[in-house]
């Protein structure tokens, strides 16, 4: 079965929320373990197929910390080639999330990983980039990070079986 490593950082618990909520959608078709940055298992993460970042909007941008952690550690898991995907939360509409999740993206792609877009593909609801929910009413958004999840998961069990 193919694994999928959720890694976040959340302030409030909102972002944490998020992730477990995509979690979800991925359980559907494949395995999911979701880790704050502070509980990363490396080792599984390393044995990954995908590997989903999360964040709160923080000046337009995602945190530090996450900023920090895919400076330093990320690059240890040797993630070149697995599929990459990002979500985000924010406290206001138009609050930077869509900047967060091209950021998160964007270390992805130098990392040498494959990011996922469903784009319109899918149909609704469109999820071009990455999910995005308000943090205030984070429940309202759980059934767009569900489908995102499973989305996700049918993409990396996509690749897989091309690759067999």
């Amino acid at each position: 079965m193919q694994k999928i490593a959720i890694i976040y950082d959340s302030r409030t618990g909102t972002t944490a929320k998020a992730a477990k909520y995509i979690s979800e959608g991925i359980k559907e078709i494949c395995e999911a373990k979701i880790f704050s940055l502070s509980d990363v298992d490396m080792d599984y993460v390393k044995t990954c197929d995908g590997i989903i970042l999360g964040s709160p909007t923080y000046f337009a941008s995602l945190t530090a910390n996450m900023k920090a952690w895919m400076e330093a550690e990320a690059p240890q898991l040797g993630l070149a080639g697995k599929l990459g995907g990002a979500f985000a939360t924010e406290q206001y509409i138009h609050g930077g999330a869509e900047s967060a999740i091209q950021i998160l993206l964007t270390h992805e792609m130098v990392l040498g990983m494959m990011v996922y877009s469903g784009g319109g593909s899918h149909g609704t609801p469109v999820i071009h980039i990455g999910p995005v929910g308000l943090s205030q009413n984070i429940e309202d958004f759980w059934d767009l990070f569900v489908v995102y999840g499973k989305r996700f998961a049918m993409q990396v069990l996509s690749i897989a079986e091309k690759s067999n």
